[in-house]
Order: structure tokens, then C-alpha cells, then sequence
């Protein structure tokens, strides 16, 4: 599955990522569309984290180009640019498998951190936010309304004054996602971000997600081993077996392909494989079908809201 052109936000062109003698990405190449939410799906080991790791900067491919185009037309080659930049100028964000919250810090803490770059400009890297001008002073309220409006979404706001490190499982993975949100993505890239989560934790992040990409009008990224979330979000699904591509498309192209239903359910026998498909489906089918949003218009302060 292909995006044309304007509507392709990211483009990977023959990704390969190999260390020593071992190709861990080989030749991969997909796009991800304005505004859609893309799982990379596969077995363990074929190779999801690792694309993940070129895309932010955490590695240097060994051949390909990794393309991400803003709205306004401008281009940036992620394979070339540095881990922070890509989160600085590119705009992406990332959370990991494994939660990397500030433990010790308060929950409203956490999303202030995430919003340090434009705290400091504003600050005139410290020396004018020594003295609380004006400037600053606006840019930290607008900082505190914007970490309380994210709080809101996550479904936090009674927590905001707690050590992050003291929220149960599924909070956190909410929170380290709003998190990611105050840094104003336009590409957020979420490595299993349902791991661990129980049934009705996994329908908060489904409802979560969703009105991200409704509400922000940005492209989400997602590896994911949980079916429930992936076909019940994804626009697009790109499947990896041992660092190769093998199928790419919609939710529902991708669960009938024998490729896939071969590789990814572990079963050799496609008869056996269909009618563990057709289990798989019939469960998520019993979810709601569509997740109702209500839309927020701006992360205006709530009456009474922490000052």
C-alpha cells in the first residue's frame, strides 16, 4: 500500500540495517500517511524496534533514506540528522517498550519537562527567567495550561500532583504518551504501547489514540503485538518476518494474507491459520466498532484547575 504523493507524511526507500554480518532490516521500504495511524506488526526478532531506532536517530542505517515531510512542503532526511534534532526540528516523538518516566517527579512535572526546549527560549536560556519576565511568565503559564489540557486527555488531571512512579501500569503508558504529545509531534512513534495493559486498559488507549489523530490531525506510528489494537485503529499495516517485508496494506488485506497468517500465527497448515484468523476477528468484532470522541477545541484551563 502505497501514499501518493501530498498525503505521504513518511517515506522509507530501501531501509537496511545490518550489524556485523547480520541484516536485521533488509531493503524495507513504505510509506505512512498524513494524518493515519500505521502499525508495523511481526513476529519477535523480525526487526520492528530496529527500524524504530533508525527512524528517531537511535541508529544510522547502513543504506536507505528515511524521508519526512512537514505540511508546509519542507523535507527532512532522518537518516542523516542527529537523535535530538529529529525530535527538535523534524518533530518526532517516541515512546519505548519499557516506560522511561520520571519516577521521583510529580505527573504534572513530567510534561513540563517535555515542553524544557521552549521553557529555556523563552527564558533567554535562563537569564530573563531569573528575573520573571514577561515572557516567560506567559510561556510557563501557557506551559501549565497545555501540560493541564494533555492531563485531561489522559485521564489524569486527579493525579497531576503524584510521583509518576507511583501511578498504576496502564496510567503510565497513558502518561508517557501525553507526555510525547507536549512536545507537539507531527509523527508520534509508539513502540508497543499496549504491552501490559489489561482488556479495558487497551479500549482507554484505543480511545486515547484515536483522538489524537481526530483532534492533533497528526500521523501516529505504532509497533504493536496486541491484535485487538491494531485492527481496531490502523489504517495501514506494514508486516516484517525476519527484517523483510512481506505484506503491506489495509487491517483487512494484511489478516487474509497467507504470508502473513503463515509468519506471524506460526502455523504451517493455512487451514488451521484461517480459522485462528477468523477467531481473532470475531472477538475484535464484538468491540464497539467505532470509538465516539468528544472534541476539545483548545487546552483551555478547567475552571478550579492547579495554578
Amino acid at each position: 500500500m502505497s501514499v501518493a504523493g501530498e498525503d505521504a507524511l513518511l517515506r522509507v526507500e530501501h531501509l537496511t540495517m545490518r550489524f556485523g554480518g547480520l541484516t536485521a532490516i533488509g531493503d524495507l521500504s513504505f510509506t505512512a500517511g498524513r494524518n493515519d495511524i500505521t502499525a508495523i506488526i511481526g513476529p519477535n526478532g523480525a526487526g520492528k524496534t530496529t527500524v524504530f531506532n533508525c527512524l528517531t536517530g537511535f541508529y544510522k542505517p547502513t543504506e536507505g533514506s528515511v524521508i519526512l515531510t512537514h505540511e508546509d512542503g519542507k523535507q527532512f532526511l532522518l537518516e542523516r540528522m542527529d537523535d535530538f534534532r529529529i525530535s527538535q526540528r523534524a518533530r518526532v516523538a517516541r515512546t519505548f517498550q519499557n516506560i522511561r518516566l520520571f519516577a521521583g517527579m510529580t505527573v504534572l512535572e513530567n510534561l513540563m519537562v517535555a515542553q524544557h526546549n521552549t521553557l529555556m527560549r523563552a527564558s533567554g536560556f535562563t537569564v530573563t527567567g531569573i528575573f520573571n519576565s514577561p515572557s516567560y511568565v506567559r510561556a510557563n503559564r501557557e506551559a501549565v495550561e497545555f501540560s493541564e489540557y494533555w492531563l485531561e486527555k489522559a485521564g489524569l488531571v486527579d493525579r497531576a500532583d503524584d510521583p509518576a512512579g507511583e501511578l498504576p501500569y496502564g496510567d503510565q503508558r497513558r502518561l508517557e504518551i501525553a507526555r510525547a504529545m507536549c512536545t507537539k509531534p507531527v509523527l508520534l512513534c509508539l513502540d508497543e504501547p499496549a504491552a501490559g495493559l489489561n482488556p479495558r486498559e487497551s479500549e482507554d488507549l484505543n480511545r486515547l489514540l484515536l483522538s489524537i489523530r481526530k483532534e492533533q490531525k497528526i500521523a501516529i506510528l505504532l509497533i504493536e503485538h496486541d491484535m485487538s489494537v491494531v485492527m481496531g485503529i490502523s489504517d495501514h499495516i506494514v508486516v516484517l518476518d525476519y527484517g523483510v517485508k512481506i505484506s503491506d496494506g489495509s487491517p483487512a488485506q494484511v489478516r487474509n494474507d497467507p504470508a502473513v497468517i503463515r509468519a506471524y500465527l506460526g502455523v504451517e497448515d493455512e487451514e488451521e491459520a484461517e480459522a485462528v484468523v477468523e477467531r481473532a476477528v470475531a472477538a475484535v468484532a464484538k468491540r464497539p466498532a467505532r470509538v465516539k470522541v468528544a472534541a476539545k477545541k483548545s487546552p483551555a484551563r478547567k475552571k478550579g484547575a492547579r495554578k
